[in-house]
């Protein structure tokens, strides 16, 4: 579809990828004064979300209950009557 007369321009976002990485308390400042070399356009440093480690835990417990067929699946027509009923009970 060429749209160049169309006066509508797209602009590509850049694809960025993540690495998580751990390190001793000692090298921080080393590391972070190699990353400020780059602009901001090619690096952004994201706080690490603290608590990643138990959430990948959680996730991966749940994985395993749906691929074992022990934990329960619900359609949305079934959740939907669940919160009906739920909030019925409630109703005054």
């Amino acid at each position: 579809m060429d749209l160049s007369n169309t006066g509508i321009s797209f602009k590509h976002k850049k694809i960025m990828e993540t690495i998580r990485l751990e390190f001793q308390p000692n090298i921080k400042a080393k590391i972070l004064e190699l990353l400020s070399s780059f602009s901001s356009d090619e690096l952004k440093i994201v706080q690490e979300d603290l608590d990643f480690d138990e959430n990948k835990k959680k996730i991966a417990i749940a994985y395993a209950k749906l691929k074992s067929g022990t934990e329960k699946m619900y359609s949305i027509d079934e959740i939907d009557a669940i919160l009906d009923k739920t909030f019925s009970e409630y109703d005054s």
